[in-house]
């Protein structure tokens, strides 16, 4: 997801995002650690798209825009 799709999204839709894909980023290791993830770079996809969420989430408490 781009920084753009999550700007256009609300502050409570961001954070429910974020919220799944931590869920998400959780699962991902799990199966990692028990040998059972196919796609290991949507691991570094995730982590990138938490980024995103997080810096539009900040972007908005600063008042930046």
């Amino acid at each position: 997801m781009k920084a753009n799709d999550f700007r256009n999204l609300t502050t409570a839709e961001i954070e429910q995002k974020l919220t799944g894909l931590k869920e998400e980023l959780f699962n991902l290791r799990f199966q990692l650690a028990t040998g059972q993830l196919d796609n290991t770079a949507r691991i570094k996809q995730v982590r990138k798209d938490i980024a995103r969420a997080k810096t539009v989430l900040n972007e908005r408490k600063l008042g930046i825009s």
